[in-house]
């Protein structure tokens, strides 16, 4: 029996890093969007290079592991040098890895990951056999015996199982976690809908949570800001919208900005704990299977457990690699204690 079992992607990432990369920055009434940008046509040198195994599936099953909870992971590959790689660093952990799925015929996930001077990033990525996952091919009886199933983005053909993994999972009285992934957010919200009623912790990042509920955060104007709310009321929106069952907890994170959740009887916001930003990759990973953790730990204390989660994030943001500065609840208990200003705003509905 596991404490938590994962699915969801695994790859080899490979991080670039380029002193000449310009961040570009459009804005209309509406909407405000960075992009980073090269030169055309231009041979432009890297400054620092590294490659790191990553994925949803990799970087919570190795954060759970790292936090103490016995832990597997369902994930898909194929049988060539970066799944060599994959399995490799997994002897570093105590994952189990008895429920991964292995196919020769398919290729492992690769991605590139283009690192701005500010430490943001842009992921160029190759799906490989991380889309082909079949419900043929999943341990649905693993999934029953344990007590947390954490469902990272589940993209391309893979999302079709997510239907009746997260029914499964209900229907067992199996704890659900749901990041969800761009092809879930592409179907509709009347699609999400179905997944989200059943899940307990539901964790976006505010640009998904805008694609899944079609709200648009609004900037400041002359006349009205937003910005002096504590929390902006297109994100209560959100929240609201995200919110179809009693038992749930919302989460929408926003980057350096910070995180908010709902649990139906108050807001919360939880600014970014301050560090050192090296790589912002898997902290979105850390963070919400952190959160998890935390909540599980504290007996759902959403305050505590999203201090928790942000330490821990800003562990993996300090580092190169999704899964390298990653923390154990004791570390990350020291961490806040040197804080003790650090705290999260509390708002009643």
């Amino acid at each position: 029996m596991f404490d938590v079992i994962t699915i969801g992607s695994a790859t080899m990432d490979v991080f670039v890093e380029c002193e000449d990369a310009n961040i570009v920055s459009v804005c209309t009434k509406n909407k405000k969007s960075e992009f980073m940008s090269y030169p055309y046509g231009a041979k432009v040198e890297i400054s620092d290079f590294s490659s790191q195994v990553g994925g949803g599936g990799v970087n919570t099953a190795i954060n759970f592991a790292n936090l103490g909870f016995k832990t597997s992971a369902i994930f898909k590959i194929g049988d060539d040098i970066y799944s060599d790689g994959i399995l490799e660093n997994f002897k570093k952990t105590t994952v189990d890895l008895s429920n991964k799925i292995q196919d020769p015929k398919d290729s492992t996930g690769f991605s590139i990951i283009l690192v701005s001077f500010q430490g943001d990033r842009t992921v160029l990525a190759h799906r490989g056999a991380n889309a082909h996952i079949k419900k043929s091919e999943i341990n649905f009886e693993a999934i029953k015996n344990s007590k947390l199933l954490y469902i990272a983005p589940l993209n391309g053909a893979s999302n079709s199982v997510l239907d009746d993994i997260v029914k499964f999972a209900r229907e067992n009285d199996v704890y659900v976690c749901f990041n969800a992934g761009t092809t879930s957010l592409k179907k509709g919200f009347n699609y999400l809908k179905k997944i989200l009623s059943t899940a307990n912790i539901v964790v976006m990042n505010k640009e998904e949570a805008s694609m899944a509920t079609g709200i648009v955060v609004r900037p400041d104007t002359r006349d009205v800001k937003y910005s002096d709310e504590i929390v902006h009321p297109d994100i209560k929106s959100m929240l609201q919208k995200l919110k179809i069952s009693d038992y749930q907890i919302i989460v929408i994170t926003d980057g350096k900005n910070g995180a908010y959740a709902y649990d139906g009887k108050k807001y919360y916001y939880c600014p970014q704990f301050d560090g050192p930003v090296v790589s912002t990759l898997g902290a979105g990973d850390a963070f919400a299977s952190t959160l998890c953790a935390a909540l599980a730990k504290t007996n759902r204390d959403v305050a505590k457990s999203l201090k928790i989660a942000s330490v821990n994030s800003a562990g993996v943001v300090s580092e190169f690699g999704a899964t390298n500065g990653l923390l154990t609840f004791e570390q990350i208990e020291e961490k806040l204690a040197q804080k003790p200003d650090y705290t999260v705003f509390e708002l009643g509905v």
